[in-house]
């Protein structure tokens, strides 16, 4: 996935919009801009996001299960994703964009 934020910041713009996703067909990616500022496809970037994780998480589940009865769901129970950078363990939210007052 390329996902490119401040899209309202056009003029400050490093990479051409064309070439990003050029890039990204190039590569096989799924691509979106969002602009935190005007609220511009933040919802549709999570909920890809989110789709392609339970997509994946799907996959491995069966893949991981040989001789499982394929009949039933497999449980996702416990399954955790780990974010780098981020400190599950602070108890608290550090700032940024999903800081809540």
């Amino acid at each position: 996935m390329l996902i490119v934020n401040k899209c309202d910041l056009g003029s400050l713009r490093a990479v051409p919009v064309e070439d990003a996703q050029e890039f990204a067909e190039r590569v096989n990616l799924f691509f979106m801009e969002t602009s935190a500022l005007q609220s511009t496809n933040i919802e549709g970037a999570f909920m890809t996001l989110l789709a392609e994780i339970y997509k994946t998480i799907s996959k491995k589940t069966l893949i991981a299960a040989p001789g499982a009865d394929y009949g039933k769901p497999q449980s996702l129970k416990g399954t955790r994703i780990i974010v780098p950078g981020q400190d599950s363990d602070s108890g608290g939210n550090s700032g940024g964009c999903c800081m809540s007052s």
